[in-house]
Formats: structure tokens, sequence, C-alpha cells
């Protein structure tokens, strides 16, 4: 194309509606220039130019993080980008890259005033432009963020599922080999010729110690000490295997009285062989327990995630507690919590109602929140997260608290501007605070920010009954 005329800027879709004196004023404002390939048009954090109407070419548009580009796309011929009318910002925020060689229509900044007061209707189409570029952009952003979202959490569960997976594996294999080894075992219990009587009492005292509850926790010293008490009885009564059943005997609070008041109970040449039944047994009930406990655990991780992600529910407002969506949040995000070595304190006020809100959205403010916090305290090598929720009047306080570095003054006004990060790509949920902020106005209410070092809290407010 040689020139530029009204009547091509009419072919635009969007400006097919703008009078032609209008646009025939829109090219006497403006200038045309050439543009080499990979030369740029402009650069993120240059003042904006004005308004670019693509005549020939094609512009590469991305985002540049950390010296490295993300959310690439291409601008074809027709479309027009740069400053548009009304809108905040004067700053470039991405890069504009000339995809071989091109040609652009600009009209300088300084013109904008004078569109907006005499130039209605074109005005009005580069308006409608923006709106449709900001929608736009805020569905890719964000279907890029649940992406990255998803691929962290996934990350992170696949770890902590793989945990009580492979302990089940070992379990049950153990198991087996336990029980294979069990006809030897089987044959000294067949031999025994006890009185019906002793044998229930000797059954009744074995699943009383079995239930008695939480057993003690015992420092190294304090179980090496009972279990030299408990092997010194064993040998004492000729008791065969006596290393490996003072272990499960302590394991589960045996006692040298224990031990005696079997004794009574028992032909003293019966002693070995049902000492080392009840040990077969504890050794069997061992095993099972640790299979319940990661199957329970997997079974758990499982409740999370369909908590978290509120696949059963529609996509409306319901009541909900609080306090479920910010254990669940904690539970999808426990590898990384015990990765960085972070202490968790919960300061919930209990009494607080259900409150009406979006599950599933809430979920992700919180995710984004608490990840920030392990993040920021991941230079110290550990941390402590505290949650606290409470009620004020008619609205509900959570307030997120690390002990990191906090937040440096100069970039403090800039973290709930869209597209604003420190992290590195990839690192994250991939949701900006403009998004928490988008989602907590949605129901109302506000997020702030108070940090200094050594303390750095995002307080969530926003209405019970939104």
């Amino acid at each position: 194309m040689e020139n530029v005329t009204a009547a091509w800027l009419q072919s635009i879709e969007t400006l097919k509606e703008v009078p032609l004196e209008q646009l025939q004023w829109f090219i006497d404002s403006s200038t045309v220039h050439e543009v080499p390939d990979g030369d740029f048009l402009f650069r993120n954090g240059e003042p904006m130019k004005g308004t670019h109407v693509l005549m020939e070419g094609r512009v590469k548009m991305y985002l540049l993080q950390n010296n490295e580009m993300r959310d690439q796309v291409y601008l074809e011929p027709e479309a027009i980008f740069g400053y548009l009318p009304f809108s905040r910002g004067l700053i470039a925020k991405a890069m504009g890259q000339a995809a071989g060689n091109i040609r652009v229509m600009t009209l300088p900044i300084g013109k904008s005033r004078e569109m907006i007061n005499k130039h209605f209707e074109l005005t009005q189409a580069l308006v409608h432009i923006m709106t449709t570029r900001v929608r736009n952009y805020t569905a890719f952003q964000q279907q890029n963020e649940k992406m990255m979202a998803l691929g962290k959490l996934s990350a992170g569960l696949a770890h902590e599922l793989n945990n009580p997976a492979a302990a089940i594996v070992r379990g049950s294999t153990s198991l087996m080999q336990h029980l294979h080894l069990e006809p030897k075992s089987f044959k000294e219990v067949m031999a025994i010729r006890m009185e019906e009587k002793e044998v229930d009492i000797v059954t009744q005292k074995l699943f009383e110690i079995l239930h008695r509850g939480e057993k003690p926790k015992l420092t190294l010293i304090q179980r090496t000490e009972k279990e030299d008490a408990v092997r010194d009885w064993l040998d004492d009564h000729n008791i065969s295997n006596s290393d490996e059943v003072a272990e499960n005997f302590v394991d589960y609070a045996f006692t040298c009285d224990d031990m005696e008041s079997f004794k009574e109970h028992i032909p003293a040449h019966y002693l070995s062989p049902v000492f080392n039944w009840i040990n077969t047994n504890l050794v069997t009930e061992r095993m099972i327990g640790d299979i319940q406990e990661s199957s329970q655990r997997i079974s758990d991780l499982v409740k999370s995630i369909k908590t978290f992600t509120h696949m059963d529910q529609g996509k409306g407002k319901e009541y909900t507690d609080i306090h479920s969506g910010l254990r669940t949040t904690l539970t999808i995000l426990q590898h990384k919590i015990k990765k960085g070595n972070v202490t968790v304190k919960e300061e919930f006020d209990e009494t607080l109602p259900k409150v009406k809100a979006m599950v599933g959205e809430l979920n992700q403010v919180w995710t984004n929140l608490i990840d920030n916090a392990l993040d920021a305290m991941e230079i110290n090598g550990k941390g402590q997260l505290t949650i606290r929720t409470r009620r004020d009047r008619e609205f509900v306080e959570v307030t997120i608290t690390d002990d990191g570095p906090g937040i440096p003054e100069n970039i403090r006004s800039q973290i709930f501007d869209p597209f604003f990060t420190t992290k590195d790509i990839g690192k994250g949920t991939g949701l900006g605070l403009d998004v928490v902020t988008r989602i907590v106005q949605q129901h109302r209410g506000s997020v702030k920010v108070n940090s200094r070092p050594g303390r750095t809290e995002f307080i969530v407010c926003f209405l019970i009954d939104g």
C-alpha cells in the first residue's frame, strides 16, 4: 500500500461507522513510517507515542519478564493498537517488535484531546477497541493463570500422593513377606496347651493394651531405656527373638508389669511361643495400620482437591464455611509448606457464620496469598505463616501474615497493578494480585497490605451476606 485513504480505514471493521471526514482528519493528523524487521515500535517502560494503525507487515507483541518473553501474540495488518482514548496508562507495558518490515500510521498522543473534543464517532470506535482488547486479554491472561496454577498445584499434589502410595506398596509387600514367615510360628502356637479361661485372659489383656489410647512420645534415651528393660525381662525368661519382640513391645507401650501380668496366666514352657505370637500380631497390626493411614491420606487429599475445585457445584454464590476453604488450601500446599520448613499458626474465629461466596474463586484467592507468603519466606529457609479470621460487624476479615523480608517500599504501590510480578517465569501460581483484587471485589470486599521487614500481612475483607 502506497498511501492510506479514508476509504481503506473505513473498510476496517471497527471503523466502518466512522464518517469519512473524521477518518480523513485521522490521516491528516498522523504520520506514516516504516520499521525494519527486528526493530521495536515501542518498548516496555517507554512513554507511548500515540495510536498506531498497522498498514503492512506483522508486529510481535509480548510482555518482558526477567528478560524472557511471555504471552506472545502477533498483530496483523489493519490492527489498531498503542494509546487509545481515555486509557489511564501513558507508559508502554509491553514490547512491540517488527516481524518483517512494517508500515505504520501513528496519530501522536498530543492529538488525542482534539479527537475527543471534535470527533465523537472516531473516539467511540477507538474506545470500543480498547474495551475489547482489555476483555480479550483478561480472558487470555486468566486462562494462562489457571493453567499455571493447575501445573504448580499438580506438582505438589503428585509429591503428596506419591508418599502414601509408596507407603502402601511397601506395607503390602512387607505384610505378604511377614505372613509367608508365619508357618513356623503357627506350629509353635498349635502345640500350646492352655486352659480356655487362661487363653481368654491373655487375649483380653492384649486387646486392653492395644486400646489404651495414644501412646506416649518417647525421646531416644527414654526409648532405649525401655527397650533395654523389656529385653532384659525377656532374656531372663528365655524368650526367643528378644530384640525384635522388645522393639515392638515398646512401640505399643508394653511394660515389664504387663509382661508379668501375662506370665501369671501362661505356663512357663509356653512363654516364648505366646510372646512371639503376640509380637507377630503386633507386627501385623502395625503394617495394617500403616496401610490404613496411607490410604486415608490419599482419600483426604482427593477430598481436598474436590473441595478446592468445588467440582460438584454450580458457579453461583452459596453459603460456605470460610475455614474449610482455608484448611483445604493448606492441605493442597502442604508439600510446599513442609519443603519451606514453615510453621502454620491458625487463629480462627470458629463462631463466624457461613459466608455467601463463590467458593472456587475464593479458594484461588487463598492459594495466591498463601503461595506468595511461602515464596517470600523461602529466602530465610524457614518461617511462620499465620492465618487469622475475625468478624467486623457485617464483614469477615481474613489476614494472612508471613515473617519474610517484606515488600520493598519502591514496588509496594505496584503490586496490585495488572501484569505486575516479581517472580521468575513458572514460579508461583501465576495468579497476579490484580486477579485477587477482582475476585474480592466481586464479593463486595477489599484487599489491603501492610509490610515491613519480618512481617507482611494481606487483609481480605468482604461481606458475610455478599
